[in-house]
């Protein structure tokens, strides 16, 4: 069977298996055993294919995952989420379009703290658009921060799905996570500058309001009480990763148990939120788990049957320049994100994008950060990203998905700027993990 006949035959039962409403986990397994059962020699193959998948799951590399989305569900789920928001949102004082502010702000930082796009989203809508509604923000001034502000929490560590990338990718997870810093710090200063200019250009968008007056002592105890401890966490977490003091998977332990502390300081750390953040980590860890020992299979058949050589070689084949087969991959990832989900992208692509990026001779690290951001975009890529269908459950009944467009479209362009700068300029990603 010629190479790319066993790719079509792979990707067509996935392809075919999803369609059937078969969950993504499942479909890749069982097309996975279908071509070992071709491929490989039957039930001999099956049997080492499985072996193979549960040896995936044995790395180290996977621990950060359930603590890291622990960490986040800890974080939410007590409450701790709500108090720095609040305490953002008086800092900020009279400032125009201040609670849009508040959102990329607060939702900066709950970000890097819950490691989770839905769930940023999820409570940023939740909390912030009804509140910017009464104060009669225009929809684009709340709905459009709070899309492009979940996407954050991919990039910035600590970042599960960054976790799952590089374990897929088989790449440094420590060096991935640190390479998001720089690059997430711009899109939130990306982000805080489009806000800035859409309140130049329409005033009337986020009218002022009167807020009751805070004297600087109270923002200072504010500040230290309510912001600095939860942010510092973060911080003192990526510094001891980029110093080696800690593996990221040391570093969500200490995260995951720094929140607990944070908790039980603050007397917010109830039997109910506890059950609640294990079941929502438990849920996750879970899925992620399962599309681990898929990929890991799948990449197997992909190299055994020939497809994953046969593909590179027809692609490098082209007189294409490396920059412009980057785009061709980045552009495929948008369109793939208009109708899949995420982890399935991530299931599909890895495998054949990554040898394929190396053999171009473009840095794995810089070449997953590509691949983050573009998975980010296609969060909120109309009609189908996921994100905006999550702001439309969260968000008041009469906002309209057209609305929800056309407020994710700036944020969208602030997304691409970055990737034309990480083009531009690789550095942007790649020194801070090589300092570290």
């Amino acid at each position: 069977m010629e190479w790319y006949e066993a790719l079509a035959l792979l990707i067509g039962s996935i392809m075919f298996l999803m369609a059937m409403g078969m969950p993504v986990a499942l479909a890749f397994l069982a097309a996975n055993i279908i071509g070992a059962w071709i491929f490989m020699g039957g039930e001999r193959g099956i049997v080492a294919l499985l072996n193979n998948g549960w040896g995936a799951l044995t790395k180290f590399a996977l621990v950060p995952i359930p603590l890291f989305l622990l960490m986040g569900e800890i974080f939410f789920h007590t409450g701790l989420g709500g108090r720095m928001f609040s305490a953002i949102d008086k800092l900020l004082g009279r400032l125009p379009g201040r609670l849009s502010y508040v959102t990329v702000l607060g939702g900066t930082g709950f970000s890097t703290l819950s490691g989770s796009s839905m769930g940023s989203t999820a409570l940023l809508g939740s909390l912030m658009v009804p509140e910017m509604s009464n104060r009669g923000y225009k929809r684009y001034m709340s709905i459009g921060p709070i899309l492009g502000t979940g996407g954050l929490a991919i990039i910035i560590p600590p970042s599960a799905l960054a976790v799952l990338l590089a374990t897929l990718a088989q790449i440094d997870v420590g060096a991935l996570l640190i390479a998001g810093i720089i690059p997430g710090l711009i899109l939130a200063a990306l982000y805080i500058g489009t806000i800035f200019l859409q309140t130049r250009l329409d005033p009337s968008a986020a009218p002022a309001y009167e807020v009751p007056p805070h004297s600087i002592a109270e923002k200072i105890k504010l500040l230290t009480t309510d912001v600095v401890p939860m942010i510092g966490l973060m911080v003192v977490i990526v510094v001891m990763m980029i110093n080696g003091i800690v593996t990221p998977s040391e570093a969500a332990a200490f995260g995951a148990l720094g929140v607990l502390i944070l908790a039980l300081i603050y007397r917010c750390l109830t039997w109910q939120a506890i059950k609640a953040s294990i079941r929502g980590a438990l849920r996750v860890t879970l899925m992620a788990y399962l599309i681990v020992f898929g990929s890991a299979t799948f990449s197997q058949l992909l190299a055994f049957s020939g497809a994953s050589r046969g593909l590179i070689n027809w692609a490098t084949g082209f007189d294409f320049d490396p920059i412009f087969m980057l785009l061709i991959m980045f552009g495929v990832l948008l369109i793939l994100g208009m109708f899949m989900e995420q982890i399935s992208m991530m299931l599909l692509t890895v495998p054949i994008f990554f040898p394929l990026a190396i053999s171009l001779g473009f840095d794995p690290i810089w070449f997953g950060l590509i691949m983050l951001l573009a998975l980010e975009i296609s969060f909120t890529t109309p009609p189908f990203g996921l994100l905006l269908f999550v702001m439309k459950g969260v968000a008041p009944p009469d906002t309209t998905m057209r609305e929800i467009y056309l407020s994710a479209i700036p944020f969208i362009i602030c997304s691409l700027f970055l990737v034309a700068l990480l083009i531009m300029f690789p550095p942007i990603a790649i020194w801070l993990p090589q300092v570290g």
